[in-house]
């Protein structure tokens, strides 16, 4: 059984202030992708994951202090993918992909839409990574993108959904891509296995949010379809604050 879990953990610095190494010890995971990072490989202690077991992998956005991804791995991978190869996209440092010898994991950091210009951003993004992974699956036949996608799929994953309808993560557009992304191939693990409502992985930090469970499921680990078959568990751990997120995870036996 393969333990993986993914965790926008918005900035590894403040993170491991917060126990997050700790934490990590104890849950013991096979691999965790992780978003958000906010560091370049120089600004931390790299050290503390390697004496847990792992092999530590970090793809960090040009500007500081911004965006990231990073994979932690007990399973040696094959190949290290850094970036996609698009130059507008790979200066933000969202894309980290890891081939084992009969599956690949990728660390996956799509962008937000916090304003005109940064939704118009997220929307070519998203249009050219779909294309992207048309041709990745080409080659990659078991491959799990895990990761903050910035987008809730539908109004069961929203705690308000009336009067979010028009902010960025939950417009049509949005849930229309993530329909198509997952019609084209790709299974939501969560939602395979748990249909519950109020299951959230995001909450604002204002007005109490999380203490009132007013969230958003935006992180997803979607899988090849053809893994459905192998997906054991998948869950939300929701009782772990070391960010405004949480960890999401899923066991697979391959």
């Amino acid at each position: 059984m393969i333990k993986i879990l993914s965790y926008n953990i918005n900035g590894i610095r403040a993170a491991i202030r917060k126990g997050f190494v700790e934490w990590l010890e104890d849950c013991n995971p096979d691999i965790i992708c992780l978003q958000e990072t906010k560091a370049n490989i120089d600004q931390f202690d790299q050290t503390v994951f390697k004496k847990l077991g792992y092999n530590d992998y970090w793809f960090s956005a040009e500007k500081k202090g911004y965006s990231g991804v990073g994979i932690l791995t007990k399973l040696k991978p094959n190949k290290i993918h850094y970036g996609v190869g698009i130059d507008y996209m790979d200066r933000e440092g969202r894309n980290l992909m890891l081939d084992f010898d009969n599956f690949s994991v990728m660390s996956l950091y799509l962008p937000s839409g916090t304003n005109i210009d940064r939704l118009g951003f997220k929307f070519k993004y998203m249009d050219d990574f779909f294309s992207l992974i048309n041709q990745i699956r080409k080659s990659k036949k078991n491959l799990i993108i895990a990761g903050d996608y910035n987008i809730c799929h539908e109004a069961i994953d929203i705690h308000d959904p009336i009067r979010n309808a028009k902010v960025s993560g939950f417009l049509p557009e949005e849930r229309q891509w993530l329909d198509r992304f997952l019609k084209s191939g790709f299974t939501d693990t969560f939602r395979l296995l748990n249909k519950d409502p109020h299951q959230y992985s995001w909450w604002s930090y204002r007005a109490n949010s999380r203490a009132n469970n007013k969230g958003w499921r935006i992180d997803y680990l979607l899988s090849s379809e053809n893994l459905n078959k192998h997906i054991k568990k998948s869950y939300i751990m929701n009782d772990v604050h070391h960010s405004d997120h949480c960890p999401i995870g899923v066991n697979i036996e391959l």
